[in-house]
């Protein structure tokens, strides 16, 4: 046990290392965005923001965990996020830590949470699933599931961010590795406060996604997807049993 706990440790450090100091800046510029760079801003937070799981889809089973933290890295578009922060963002990518929780339950139901904050900044989300799987899966067949998740940003005083997804994946292990892939829906909700004068962003965006999940005592998993027109690759290290 002490030897996983190392191992899990060691994967999480590695992770966050490899981090810059600034992970995405605040939004106080606004202002400075028409409405159409307000459109494109909400479907980039949109891609970067929405519900993750970075999980195969075979459900856990009634004493199941599956703890762990991950990091994620989404495409920008950086004349927008640029304006948005008032000529301060300076990274190519959005990038976020999380922590995440999954408890399985009775019935192939899964159900799993997870918190996000960007140290030096005031941003952070909070989000939640349930899934439930179609097919649970066996030696010889893959396990196929569907979830809905839904996240919130926090912190951000000019501007609220909600949102909600669906999808369907389809998982198969052999051995230690688990290869999965899935396609989903996600609905945004974008909206500035009163004194920019933007209106409200209904964004909905097509998902698809591919990963790999590996155990081998500790838990690691790699995730690449696309959301809208944005990529976003994920790794999450930590404990699945």
């Amino acid at each position: 046990m002490l030897c996983l706990r190392r191992g899990v440790l060691a994967l999480a450090l590695a992770l966050f290392a490899v981090i810059p100091k600034v992970y995405a800046q605040s939004f106080d510029s606004l202002q400075a965005l028409s409405q159409d760079d307000f459109r494109v801003l909400a479907e980039n937070l949109s891609s970067a923001t929405h519900y993750r799981g970075i999980t195969p889809t075979e459900p856990l089973g009634i004493i199941g965990f599956d703890i762990g933290l991950s990091v994620t890295a989404t495409d920008i578009d950086e004349s927008v996020l640029d304006l948005a922060n008032g000529g301060e963002f300076d990274s190519s990518r959005i990038l976020l830590p999380r922590l995440h929780v999954h408890k399985g339950l009775p019935f192939g139901i899964d159900i799993g949470a997870f918190a996000a904050a960007a140290p030096d900044t005031d941003i952070s989300l909070l989000g939640a699933e349930i899934r439930k799987a179609v097919f649970e899966g066996t030696a010889v067949t893959p396990a196929v599931g569907i979830r809905l998740g839904f996240s919130t940003l926090q912190g951000v005083d000019d501007l609220s961010l909600q949102s909600a997804s669906i999808d369907l994946s389809i998982s198969k292990g052999v051995l230690l590795l688990t290869p999965y892939a899935g396609v989903g829906y996600v609905v945004t909700q974008v909206e500035a406060s009163e004194e920019f004068n933007l209106e409200e962003e209904m964004v909905s965006q097509e998902k698809f996604y591919v990963g790999l999940n590996v155990n081998l005592g500790f838990n690691f998993t790699i995730e690449a997807d696309r959301t809208g027109d944005y990529t976003t690759v994920g790794a999450k290290a930590g404990i699945r049993f």
